[in-house]
């Protein structure tokens, strides 16, 4: 920390823009680790000391309290210790995420809500900013397709593990027989390429599209084509962007839009696991999916991957995620399996 104080302090790091952004960044991030940490080892000593406290003086609750402190800083040291291994070239970064309803019509795009609020509320929880860029209504009910920005630190590193196929068992409330239907949803996540990643998209190769942004109705339909799409040719990548009413300001979005797929895909091939995101990217119905939430004729959320089980899905479906997305990561990291007590 000192050596990085020191070279933020020198008068010449500026003559480098690039170079000074970089060395900044890397210093908030330690700072915040260090905070962390220190946190961490000031509440273990409270902790500590409540319990042997309460020993001493028979005081049961005191002793309760402490060892509550304790089993919350051991969540919190798990965590940390996760996020310690989120050290991909991409992983500090904010990141896209689209979800994108698939077999089952009116159930789907209801499930792709259903989706897209859960994503909504697990950034909440964290404390990131969570925006939506583009959305498109189904025809009843839901969403067929809708993007989410989610600016946070390690914001890509944590849901890059929800890419792939999502499966809803329920019974439909909009089956006056209600009977049970399963509904499929993909969702696929990509990083924001910001100033330390250099992507190169030709103009030529791309097919830009305007149109009238979806609205509710009344005051609220954009009467100018300010919504912009943008196909990129060889690649067959398509990104949209409506969250603005200036149309100059969607063309930026939906260009960074385009240059983070194109990274991602990127990615993929150098990280070696084209095989694995192909299966989760392939047809959003049966066979590809990644996690089942089943809300009947039993309560249970699986991811297929992990083995993860959860009994509680409307937590789930409320963004109580963590627990997947760790055994996830524990399973790229080190190559284990989860167990139902990781959900525990």
């Amino acid at each position: 920390m000192a050596e990085l104080n020191a070279k933020s302090e020198d008068p010449a790091l500026w003559s480098d823009p690039e170079a000074a952004q970089k060395l900044m960044r890397e210093r908030t991030m330690l700072e915040d680790r260090l905070a962390s940490l220190a946190k961490i080892e000031r509440d273990l000593e409270d902790a500590t000391t409540l319990v042997e406290l309460g020993e001493a003086e028979g005081d049961a609750a005191t002793e309760a309290e402490g060892l509550a402190q304790l089993k919350a800083l051991r969540a919190e040291g798990e965590r940390r210790q996760m996020e310690a291994l989120l050290s991909g070239e991409a992983d500090a970064n904010d990141t896209y995420l689209e979800v994108h309803s698939g077999a089952g019509g009116t159930e789907s795009c209801d499930w792709a809500r259903m989706l897209l609020r859960m994503y909504v509320r697990w950034g909440e929880r964290r404390k990131f900013d969570v925006e939506v860029i583009e959305e498109t209504e189904g025809e009843e009910a839901g969403v067929k397709s809708a993007t989410l920005i989610v600016k946070g630190h390690n914001a890509h590193g944590w849901l890059k593990t929800e890419s792939g196929v999502h499966r809803l068992v329920r019974i439909s409330p909009f089956d006056a027989n209600a009977r049970r239907h399963t509904s499929f949803a993909s969702v696929w996540v990509y990083p924001v390429v910001d100033d330390r990643i250099h992507v190169d998209v030709n103009e030529s190769d791309c097919r830009i599209d305007t149109y009238r942004s979806s609205g509710a109705g009344g005051q609220h339909v954009n009467k100018t084509e300010s919504a912009v799409r943008i196909t990129h040719i060889p690649t067959g990548i398509v990104v949209a962007c409506q969250a603005e009413r200036s149309q100059h300001k969607n063309r930026a979005t939906a260009w960074n839009m385009l240059r983070a797929r194109i990274y991602e895909m990127e990615l993929e091939k150098r990280e070696a696991k084209a095989t694995a995101d192909a299966a989760s990217k392939t047809d959003i119905g049966w066979g590809h999916q990644i996690r089942s939430y089943v809300l009947q004729p039993y309560q249970m959320v699986k991811d297929l991957r992990t083995g993860c089980v959860s009994s509680a899905p409307a937590q789930v479906l409320d963004g109580d995620l963590d627990a997947f997305m760790e055994a996830s990561l524990a399973q790229r990291l080190s190559g284990r399996t989860a167990t139902v007590e990781d959900v525990e």
